[in-house]
């Protein structure tokens, strides 16, 4: 689960409409005062040094503050830096210098403001997705409402080129839905009565009738842009790239200040190379790439909660899959009819269809379905009962009949010759579940079934390889036979099966360690306890789960594995574009050194320097918006 935490840093009052003004103002003067300056003017004669004063005391604050609540929360923060090139200026009265670190401070925090504003703007461009006014159908015909006065149960009208405005299921007419707002899946959806349709996607063609489920801040479109705005301020326990740095160069940068000083004595040459080598730039740089990334993710319906996540995600060396509904559609599919004793293909498909007609099973529904596709009609049985987990029974022209597992047809006095029971082991080696169907204490036929494996399954456990995930597991509660004819096809080694939810924990539990991450990539549903515990948890179709929106570090909105390989190269650009960010700050600070050494640089051009030069790595990271 993600946690927040707060940025203590100057940049976290820039989000502040006060300091966004009082940053701007503070420029402004600060430049007409420079400029001043630089030209000679004398523009207030005696007041000009008390002026120049009073801008860097009025600069000073917000960085004091912020240096101090960082230091009462035991973090180190680029602020600390700045506090203390302050400070030294004060002492040494360079009140030019002193501006123009207030003039770099209030800049970097303009920025900062700016550039999360790009990513806030693609946050509140979703708002555009939900109607403002939606048609609901009364008895007294159709009115128009506000979308704050739906109510839950309420029949809301979707024609062509409208959005939806809740969750709800469809009771009537027929549509094609643009889900792209929610999934990134571009290609239209056909909805029919009894189908679930979300809010903010779009009817291309056709009309429907919703009936409300969710509405408001309980519909899957508020859920999820509340999440990507959670993103930007979301911390996981993985330690970022960021956070090192920063750590380990205000402590490097404290120790060298000091040991030079001691060495030269000279106030004026630390203040220059505290100024060049201030990392404003870098504070700013590093979380905009990640958040750049996170925002493009979102539109292809991939919400990340977190930049460690994204970070983590691209280093990752252990994914562990759960087989059903993940790696495999989970719904049952038909793949053989074997009929015995005189019985004919239809005959038996007519029987199984009225035996599977009321039962929910998924096993007897993918009979049922097979049945139909076959155009077969299903027989009237009566006196059809289900006992749950075993079977059907039913009676057919006097006769009892009998549909399920083995184990229940014995049970009910159905024998089986030794040609039968070798064709009922030949499909249990292939992996399948088989629907035995018994009349007159003999065996007239069975259909055999089994979970279809996705079709981007193999390709993309073959692209996480190259991309260097080392271990690759798949967790099952199936049988061992049928994960070993998944695991095969999938091209996974490693595999458990027979698992329990616990047991899937447990294992999870004995994989984490600090060196590797691992991450868990289940529905979100019934392995949610599984992906809660993973360092990284993934869900697969959250689109409309509000468990595996609230459990999952990444949610998947489409279920599509193939997403898992986008995350990883979106990952591995956005570090990409943090290490040119680290050259470009390094190349840059090296020459800006040099020039501090041969005399070129003071204090005030130090600090001139710095702020021309904080463009480059911001500007980098912008790329990632494109």
């Amino acid at each position: 689960m993600t946690k927040r935490y707060h940025k203590i840093s100057t940049f976290h009052f820039a989000g502040h409409p006060f300091y966004f003004w009082f940053d701007l103002i503070l420029i402004i003067i600060s430049v007409v005062v420079l400029i001043a300056d630089f030209f000679g003017i004398d523009y207030l004669g005696q007041l000009n040094t008390i002026i120049l004063m009073v801008l860097a005391v009025a600069g000073f604050l917000p960085v004091a503050i912020s240096a101090l609540k960082s230091l009462w929360h035991r973090h180190l923060t680029i602020d600390l830096l700045a506090g203390l090139a302050l400070a030294m200026a004060f002492l040494s009265r360079q009140w030019h210098s002193a501006v123009f670190i207030c003039l770099m401070l209030a800049s970097a925090r303009l920025l900062f403001r700016f550039t999360e504003g790009r990513a806030r703007a693609a946050i509140q461009s979703l708002f555009k997705l939900r109607p403002e006014t939606v048609h609901i159908k009364t008895d007294c015909g159709i009115i128009k409402k506000s979308i704050k006065d739906i109510k839950l149960g309420d029949l809301v009208v979707v024609d062509a080129g409208e959005r939806v405005a809740v969750d709800g299921e469809v009771v009537s007419g027929q549509a094609s839905l643009d889900q792209s707002s929610l999934t990134g899946e571009s290609e239209p959806v056909l909805k029919a009565v009894g189908d679930l349709v979300f809010s903010s996607t779009l009817n291309a063609a056709g009309s429907i009738i919703v009936k409300a489920t969710k509405i408001g801040a309980d519909t899957t479109f508020a859920k999820i842009v509340k999440l990507v705005e959670a993103s930007h301020e979301a911390k996981a326990p993985i330690s970022s790239m960021a956070d090192k740095f920063t750590s380990y160069y205000i402590l490097l940068t404290f120790v060298a200040a000091i040991l030079i000083y001691a060495f030269s004595h000279n106030l004026l040459l630390v203040l220059s190379i505290l100024l060049v080598t201030c990392a404003d730039d870098l504070a700013v740089a590093i979380p905009l790439a990640f958040m750049a990334s996170m925002t493009a993710a979102a539109k292809r319906g991939i919400i990340i909660k977190g930049a460690n996540y994204l970070e983590g995600f691209a280093k990752i060396k252990t994914i562990v899959f759960d087989k059903t509904g993940t790696l495999t559609k989970g719904k049952h599919k038909a793949q053989k009819v074997v009929v015995f004793n005189g019985q004919t293909e239809n005959e038996f498909l007519a029987i199984l269809a009225g035996l599977m007609d009321e039962s929910n099973h998924p096993m007897a529904q993918a009979a049922y379905r097979f049945a139909q596709e076959k155009n077969v009609k299903p027989l009237n049985l009566d006196d059809v009962h289900e006992e749950s987990g075993l079977g059907v029974r039913g009676v057919l022209h006097g006769q009892t009949v009998w549909a399920g597992n083995l184990k229940f047809l014995q049970n009910n006095g159905v024998e089986f010759s030794t040609d039968e029971q070798t064709a009922f082991e030949q499909e249990k080696l292939l992996g399948r579940s088989l629907i035995v169907v018994g009349m007159d204490h003999k065996a007239i036929g069975f259909i055999s079934l089994a979970d279809v494996v996705k079709k981007e399954a193999i390709h993309v456990v073959e692209e996480l390889k190259k991309l260097g995930v080392e271990k690759i597991f798949m967790l099952t509660g199936d049988n061992e036979t049928v994960a070993t004819s998944v695991a095969k096809e999938i091209g996974i080694k490693d595999f458990r099966a027979g698992l329990l939810p616990q047991d899937k924990v447990d294992f999870l539990k004995g994989l984490l360690n600090e060196k590797d991450k691992t991450a868990m990539v289940g529905d979100g549903v019934n392995d949610a306890a599984a992906l809660a515990i993973a360092d990284i948890g993934v869900a697969m179709g959250a689109v409309g789960s509000d468990v595996a929106l609230e459990t999952a570090d990444i949610a998947l909105m489409k279920d599509n594995l193939r997403n898992l390989v986008d995350i990883i190269k979106l990952g591995r650009r956005s570090l990409q574009v943090v290490r040119q960010n680290f050259i470009l700050w390094g190349v840059i600070n090296c020459l800006g050194l040099l020039l501090v050494a041969v005399g070129v640089l003071g204090p005030s051009g130090a600090a001139a320097y710095n702020f021309l030069t904080d463009f480059a790595p911001l500007l980098n990271s912008l790329r990632l918006f494109r």
